[in-house]
């Protein structure tokens, strides 16, 4: 089951779990509630169900580790900076650990901890960041409709006018 919390706005280490004292949970409905959706699948074979009620007709697999990842320490710098894409973005954890941090609708970070076969889409245009924890190890399932884009847009007033974040905070903030 998936495991999220609020989390302060500031942190020292990005790869700590970073609760507030005392803790505050984040639950599936409020997750849902700001678009996030979260499943599970003990099995990757379970991937090919979603894949198809979703329409990804395509995916790639990404390991994020000192490693296997060139210029590892810089890479996941620019994960934790705050931004978002015009596309959803789909991942399944198959090994490791990390966290995603998302905005909810009174902009607080909620961090949600993905786990081996945990699959979270993040929809397009919601403001998140990602961070490996301490054992610098995610082995990821990424998917998509048709090919990935890969832009990272980070916050600004631009970002903030973009079409997509504009129909997210229209349709998902408003509510």
């Amino acid at each position: 089951m998936v495991k999220a919390w609020f989390m302060p706005n500031t942190v020292t280490d990005p790869r700590d779990e970073n609760q507030l004292n005392p803790p505050e949970p984040a639950t599936l409905e409020q997750l849902s509630k700001i678009g996030v959706l979260y499943y599970y699948s003990e099995k990757r074979d379970g991937l090919d169900k979603i894949a198809k009620e979703r329409g990804y007709d395509n995916n790639d697999e990404v390991v994020i580790s000192k490693n296997t990842l060139p210029n590892y320490e810089d890479k996941v710098k620019a994960f934790f900076e705050e931004h978002l894409h015009t596309d959803e973005e789909i991942r399944y954890i198959a090994d490791g650990y990390g966290y995603f941090d998302v905005r909810d609708g009174e902009d607080r970070w909620i961090r949600i901890l993905s786990e081996p076969g945990d699959l979270l889409i993040l929809p397009a245009g919601i403001y998140h960041r990602f961070a490996p924890r301490h054992d610098d190890y995610v082995h990821a399932v990424r998917m998509f409709r048709g090919l990935p884009k890969w832009e990272a847009h980070n916050r600004s007033e631009e970002a903030d006018s973009l079409p997509e974040r504009v129909q997210y905070t229209k349709e998902v903030l408003t509510q």
